[in-house]
């Protein structure tokens, strides 16, 4: 076959490459939903898809049957195979043996898409669905592994097998060692089964679950509730301590009149005897404080059996109790919210004879049941044969080498745990009324809001009082592994009940939630968005460039426009609100920091951070800022500049309603007067005798909310790509349903300041001349502040600007910028420092340079390497009604260079 690779490609006709290994938690570039991301390059496989190769299909197929059902995007099973037949290229091939690992390690996942990368031939993008992180990445790297041994020897060369996961077996095609590691992996990061169902229930309800190590978060911000398995963060702390000390719960409960067994609370072997002695065997011996039945002996009837028992019991605790033995079925009663939900009978572990096997062979084959494993994960537990084991078979005479009679039943255990290789038999809709109650009022004495009432009984459908019987124990942190799969009986769903506990119907587990993203004006009209919601009484959580914020206080510093800043505050429970500057760098990496948000906003698309990370074209950036409309509820919004093409065309991709702003449509526009003949809704600019009004439209209705001269941010207005940010914020405020007031009043108070919106537009008039900081660094941004300058500088004086740009973009871009430079100011001084990046040093200035010459600006343009120095430069050569605009990268530094200098001499300024 024709090698379609070109001098575009990513290798070459080199050897197999992985490029980059991604987990997207939320939405991102390549979909909505958790995926796991390998970027690979074919190399020389290109050449090769799976038809051309000898006995590939087959091969793979024998390997790993399950990829025979493979659908493929095909209505029918069988889809993959018949791809693999057709010819397809290895990439693909790698997405669904990903999947299939996942699914033979017990994570059963089915979406997957692998597309080429634009502009790099054999270079693709595997995605793949996953529900467990680490086993995403581990069966990712199984997959290429497996995939590759497949292949001729001289095609199975790979480099960059570094950033997958550590191979999981030495042999890739070992599928029976791989796939029990894989189990491995997933078990070591799995939740328990009680934890597992309650992330269930709330993901059922939309409920957003963060995980930590120690706790699950529930909600977000302020609305966050917290559990540790069947401990939620309303579980009152008294009620853990009563429920530890079984001696006190017990006599909490009988001077309630409630049924407990009589005891005694002993520290010795000759104490737990005469105590026994007292309460009249058989007698019951366990430590004052654990659970899953360690150290407990029941039926006690000798003094050799209280001495052993005793010892046993004091390993786990010094102080022990012994009580009267109730004769019934034990029973585990779960009540959550004071109600009880869920019955079950526990049954000891045990077996039954059938006169061939040995007790040590019929354990062994009670342990071959699937259903059972080590640990709590597994739906039984496995029968551990050890000394208590031994000593209950020596209880009834026999040993591991008898071999019970036919349908004869020998007990292993004292106590009917789960965790000691007991059964469970569901009762809940057999419970007597009166045992309800019991079990009820045993937690509401204890303080439990989810407690596992122990209850002995002969039969749970008569009442304890007249069977006799009582409660021997309350748990707290009950395991539900009992209910939600009982060994007979009908799974109840215990989890759902703990989630309406928390969060009743009616109440949230979502704060509001604003993500904005645009190439420019973002971090300002976060910071809007957010004075307004303060305004509301709301404490606000914000990321921008500047750091993590909660109100007023400074969290972290720092460029906090990504994920893991937005998650930080979204963890916070001191957060009512949260507002997201949401920038191109995080989405690539991570994707959305959230699963939805209320409202998502784009404010425009411009030429900026092009050639970077795969992001090449106006159209790819806007595709890239779009993924926050991803992310945007359904009935939340999506905020729109009606001025930009870009955003214009993202309206198809909104979910939820739009909200258009404009500063320039008017609104008999077509496009905007279909949009509100609907009912839709469109913040506007309009020009009136009175000046410029910033209005809301709601279909026919027209809504004042301020003039623009009227936020300080704007400089009386001139400012308009401030009053484009106003538009926008007005826009967020009101799809959040905030009132036109509130909104005018927060905007009233915003300003320009640097301590309200450091290194956006800060004006500072410290000096004979004006002096304006801008984070300016794109061509767009340098375009909007020169459209202001006439309305900025005051009369007669010049215009003086320091200007620079990132090294890390285009040569084009960089020219551009020196070109635009000389067309806005006067006098302009380009610097380079600290921000060549990549660049060797000086190749940033004589970039500009080009750029300003080629506009025709020679002997207007000069250029000093270092920021601070260009600064002191510029200020120095202003004179009195100059208008000085630097466009700084340390904005912290730059602000306090200017605010300490002071003139030396009429006219002349230098650094204090």
């Amino acid at each position: 076959m024709e090698d379609r690779r070109d001098s575009e490609s990513g290798a070459g006709d080199a050897s197999f490459r992985v490029l980059e290994t991604r987990i997207y938690r939320n939405a991102s570039l390549y979909g909505r939903l958790p995926l796991a991301r390998i970027r690979v390059d074919l190399g020389v496989l290109e050449a090769y898809p799976t038809n051309t190769i000898s006995g590939f299909t087959e091969t793979l197929l024998n390997l790993l049957p399950g990829l025979r059902s493979h659908g493929c995007s095909c209505p029918d099973q069988g889809g993959f195979p018949h791809r693999l037949e057709e010819g397809t290229w290895l990439g693909h091939v790698i997405e669904h043996v990903a999947l299939e690992l996942q699914t033979r390690a017990g994570s059963p996942v089915s979406r997957g898409k692998t597309r080429s990368v634009p502009g790099k031939r054999g270079v693709y993008d595997i995605l793949y669905r996953y529900q467990d992180e680490k086993l995403a990445l581990a069966a990712g790297s199984a997959a290429v592994r497996a995939v590759l041994s497949l292949l001729p020897e001289d095609l199975r060369t790979i480099e960059g097998d570094a950033l997958l996961a550590p191979p999981a077996t030495d042999n890739p095609q070992d599928v029976e060692a791989l796939v029990p590691a894989l189990k491995r992996i997933l078990a070591r990061n799995a939740l328990g089964p009680t934890t597992a169902a309650l992330v269930t229930a709330a993901l059922d309800r939309k409920i957003p679950v963060t995980r930590f190590p120690s706790h699950i978060q529930l909600g977000y911000g302020s609305f966050q509730k917290r559990i540790s398995a069947s401990i939620t963060g309303a579980t009152s702390h008294l009620g853990v301590v009563f429920a530890g000390d079984k001696f006190r719960a017990k006599t909490l409960l009988h001077e309630r009149g409630l049924p407990v067994p009589q005891g005694r609370l002993v520290q010795t072997a000759d104490e737990a005897l005469a105590a026994a002695q007292t309460l009249g065997f058989p007698v019951v011996i366990k430590p004052l404080d654990g659970n899953h039945g360690r150290g407990v002996s029941t039926d006690l009837a000798t003094e050799a059996q209280i001495r052993a028992a005793f010892s046993q019991a004091a390993e786990v605790k010094p102080r022990v109790i012994v009580e009267q033995h109730l004769r019934g079925n034990d029973h585990r009663i779960l009540v959550i919210g004071g109600k009880v939900v869920a019955v079950a009978e526990r049954v000891p572990a045990q077996v039954k004879g059938d006169g061939i096997h040995t007790a040590a062979e019929l354990i062994e084959i009670q342990n071959s049941d699937p259903r059972r494993g080590d640990g709590h994960a597994n739906v039984l537990t496995r029968i551990k044969v050890d000394a208590r084991l031994e000593d209950m078979l020596a209880r009834q005479d026999k040993t591991l080498s008898s071999i019970p009679g036919a349908g004869e039943t020998v007990l292993l255990r004292g106590t009917a745990n789960l965790s000691s290789g007991g059964t469970a038999v569901d009762r809940t809709d057999a419970i007597h009324p009166d045992n309800r109650l019991v079990a009820e009022m045993a937690a509401h004495t204890i303080g439990l809001d989810i407690a596992g009432v122990d209850f002995v009984t002969p039969d749970i459908t008569r009442s304890v009082r007249e069977t006799g019987g009582g409660i021997v124990e309350i748990n707290a942190a009950p395991g539900f592994r009992m209910h939600l799969a009982p060994s007979e009986g009908t799974p109840r769903d215990v989890a759902a009940p703990v989630i309406g506990m928390l969060f009743p119907n009616g109440t949230s587990s979502r704060i509001p939630i604003v993500a904005i993203t645009g190439t420019n004006g973002k971090s300002t009209t976060t910071r809007m968005v957010a004075a307004i919601l303060r305004e509301t009484g709301r404490r606000v959580g914000r990321t921008d460039t500047s750091g993590v914020f909660i109100d007023d206080m400074l969290l972290r510093a720092g460029d906090a426009s990504g994920p893991r800043s937005a998650a930080m505050l979204l963890t916070n429970p001191a957060v009512d609100a949260a507002v997201f500057e949401t920038a191109r760098g995080g989405i690539l990496r991570e994707g959305l920091g959230f699963d939805t948000c209320s409202v998502g906003a784009v404010l425009n698309v411009t030429e900026d951070h092009l050639g970077l990370k795969g992001v090449d074209t106006l159209e790819q950036l806007a595709a890239l800022k779009s993924v926050v409309l991803k992310g945007v509820a359904r009935r939340g919004a999506t905020v729109l500049n009606l001025d930009d093409r870009y955003c214009r065309r993202m309206a198809r991709r909104a979910r939820s309603k739009v909200v258009w702003f404009s500063l320039n449509t008017p609104a008999t526009h077509p496009r905007l007067t279909e949009h509100l003949s609907s009912g839709g809704v469109a913040v506007l600019r309009e020009r009136t005798s009175a000046g410029d009004e910033l209005v809301i439209r709601v279909g026919s209705d027209r809504t004042f909310v301020m003039l623009s001269r009227d936020i300080p941010g704007t400089a009386g207005g001139a400012a308009l790509f401030n009053v484009a940010n106003a538009l926008a914020a007005i826009a967020i405020a009101c799809a959040l349903g905030i009132r036109a007031e509130i909104i005018a009043d927060a905007l009233r108070r915003f300003s320009s300041s640097f301590e309200d919106n450091p290194g956006r537009f800060n004006v500072i008039d410290d000096h004979p001349f004006r002096v304006i900081l801008d984070y300016a660094h794109n061509a767009a941004s340098l375009k909007a502040l020169g459209e202001s300058l006439p309305g900025l500088r005051p009369a007669g004086g010049r215009t003086i600007g320091m200007v620079s740009i990132p090294g890390d973009r285009r040569e084009q871009d960089i020219i551009e910028i020196g070109r635009l430079a000389v067309t806005i100011f006067d006098r302009v001084v380009f610097r380079e420092g600290p921000d060549g990046r990549t660049r060797p040093r000086g190749e940033v200035l004589k970039l500009l340079e080009q750029g300003a010459a080629e506009a025709g600006g020679n002997g207007r343009f000069e250029s000093i390497m270092e920021e601070a120095d260009a600064v002191a430069h510029c200020l120095a050569m202003a004179r009195p009604g100059d208008l000085v605009v630097l466009f700084p990268t340390k904005v912290e530094d730059v602000f306090r260079q200017v605010k300490a200098y002071a003139p030396i001499a009429a006219g002349t300024y230098a650094a204090a």
